[in-house]
């Protein structure tokens, strides 16, 4: 492999050279801050643990700032990107920065919420800048999509690490935790400060590390019968799981009857439980 030339990386120049070619302003509707820090994206695939035979799916790349950072440390890199002046420039933006690693980049333009294949080799890590607005159905998405992704690295708004990694019992522990948690072992990796941005966010952002589960979770239930139980235990959080589950379970005795056989209290909450006992829950609906 050759090594790519020093100044391969994106700068805050070329960021705002590329976007003012490209006619691209940044939209909040897409949650776009794009990374104009080089020391930033080489943290974040050094963090990411990415190795020279791995296959990393990103997800919106924009200019290309961690593409080709990632490109640096990778086998291939798959980029998958929604907005249409992006999707149509990035190809140039590595062929011209990198063209030694050229043919080992393919871009899907593609909205990763409804991405179903990707080009090439199955992809072994999922590395990203998600949108604040979408990272977790996205991270999710991804997850459930494609189960070679064994490692995943994401940056998202701090509040979102914060949730995403957040153990029982914990404020912050809901819906995205337990739901990451049913694939992988969830983390937080580290924190970046704003002023690696442009625009910069007024907002913190967090590193978060996903490491799939080598067995998947030892249950009967299927994945929608587990989310089901979650979903509701978290829709009425501040209630008991016997009023919360009500309605799943058809009503309050049988949602009794479903916690009382998975060993869990029915004045229990839902912030409270593991994946494995929403789990046993799930299992045990209608067996009462």
């Amino acid at each position: 492999m050759s090594s790519p030339t020093p100044d391969a990386l994106l700068g805050p120049a070329d960021v705002r050279e590329l976007a003012a070619a490209l006619g691209v302003r940044p939209t909040k509707q897409r949650g776009q801050n794009f990374v104009i820090d080089a020391n930033t994206v080489r943290r974040i695939v050094r963090t990411a643990e990415v190795r020279p035979d791995d296959v990393v799916v990103e997800v919106g790349p924009g200019l290309g700032s961690l593409t080709l950072a990632l490109l640096e440390a990778a086998d291939r890199v798959t980029a998958v990107e929604i907005d249409d002046v992006l999707a149509g420039a990035l190809p140039a933006t590595v062929a011209a920065r990198m063209p030694e690693r050229a043919d080992r980049f393919a871009l899907v333009h593609s909205d990763a919420m409804h991405v179903a294949g990707l080009p090439g080799p199955a992809p072994t890590a999922l590395v990203a800048n998600l949108p604040y607005n979408v990272a977790v159905p996205v991270l999710l998405h991804m997850l459930d999509t494609f189960p070679s992704i064994e490692r995943t690295l994401v940056m998202v708004q701090a509040e979102v690490a914060d949730r995403l990694a957040a153990g029982p019992g914990s404020k912050v522990y809901g819906v995205p935790s337990v739901k990451a948690n049913w694939y992988a072992e969830v983390k937080r990796a580290g924190s970046i400060g704003r002023n690696v941005f442009w625009p910069a966010p007024n907002v913190d952002s967090g590193l978060v590390s996903l490491v799939r589960r080598t067995e998947p979770l030892k249950t009967t239930a299927s994945k929608a019968e587990v989310f089901a139980v979650v979903d509701a235990a978290f829709a009425q959080r501040r209630k008991t799981l016997r009023a919360a589950l009500a309605g799943w379970a058809g009503s309050a005795a049988a949602a009794e009857a479903a916690l009382v056989g998975a060993g869990v209290s029915p004045q229990a909450r839902g912030e409270a439980l593991t994946v494995e006992e929403f789990a046993r829950i799930a299992e045990h609906k209608n067996q009462g």
